[in-house]
């Protein structure tokens, strides 16, 4: 039974009007078909929307900037708006954005968030483990990224889970737009220019999957939602997300980790 608080933020949350992100020219992902999707209800002076990563039982992987003072995590949920008997509910016990983010030019732009408790693994709610080591990504290679939202730049909101299939591009094309904002060595150059599709504002933190591994966590592009966007290379940050899990886990000997 949810406790009385976390009942009426979340009635607070889903009322209309509320910002939200979008996956343009994606399709409908199957019911719970990816376990791991975390939907984030995010309020500071206004409420939007972020994704994230389901990494341990009670680990939730995000970028930086959707740090803000009061997150409410949602797993297993395929349909935002409607009652589903699959859906667990977190208030954050603790945001660990990483300690050199910037919110200038969104470098180092991930997040560490620990639930107030552990999840109840179901065919609905399940970790994706993080990459075990650094592996060579290649300019062409196909990857998928998920978020809710909206069809298209200018179209309706999606209440269901919505996935889009999107290409890795060169580090030169993202030098080349973004500058010197744009860093290889942490960061993903993600979206073909000649096609219409790409992540957008609220699905930030959502996981981008390339061959069924978390390489990239979504992080910002141009306000037109226009590819080439960036994506926080995950692989670069594996140290510190496991340094950071492993001493969380020691000072609260009660939330033990999955190996």
């Amino acid at each position: 039974m949810q406790p009385p608080l976390l009942v009426l933020l979340l009635a607070f949350f889903l009322l209309p009007g509320a910002e939200a992100g979008e996956i343009i020219e994606g399709k409908e992902a199957e019911p719970h078909s990816r376990p791991y999707m975390a939907y984030l209800h995010v309020k500071d002076k206004k409420e939007f929307r972020c994704g994230g990563v389901l990494v341990q039982k009670n680990f939730v992987l995000t970028a930086a900037h959707c740090n803000v003072r009061l997150i409410i995590v949602t797993l297993g949920a395929h349909d935002i708006k409607n009652e589903e008997e699959t859906k667990q509910n977190f208030l954050v016990k603790k945001a660990i954005p990483h300690p050199n983010y910037n919110n200038k030019n969104f470098s180092n732009d991930i997040m560490l968030l620990q639930l107030e408790g552990n999840i109840k693994q179901t065919d609905a709610v399940k970790p994706l483990p993080l990459p075990r080591s650094r592996k060579r990504l290649r300019p062409g290679q196909k990857c998928t990224v998920a978020g809710w939202g909206k069809v298209s730049t200018w179209g309706p909101y999606s209440d269901t889970l919505r996935e889009v299939q999107l290409t890795l591009r060169k580090d030169k094309d993202c030098e080349y737009r973004f500058r010197r904002s744009y860093n290889s060595t942490i960061q993903l150059c993600v979206g073909d220019p000649t096609e219409n599709k790409a992540s957008f504002q609220g699905d930030s933190g959502g996981p981008l999957l390339c061959k069924n591994e978390i390489q990239g966590i979504v992080s910002y592009g141009n306000k037109y939602g226009e590819p080439p966007r960036v994506f926080t290379k995950v692989a670069s940050y594996l140290p510190w997300i496991k340094k950071t899990m492993k001493s969380l886990q020691l000072q609260n000997p009660d939330h033990l980790l999955w190996s």
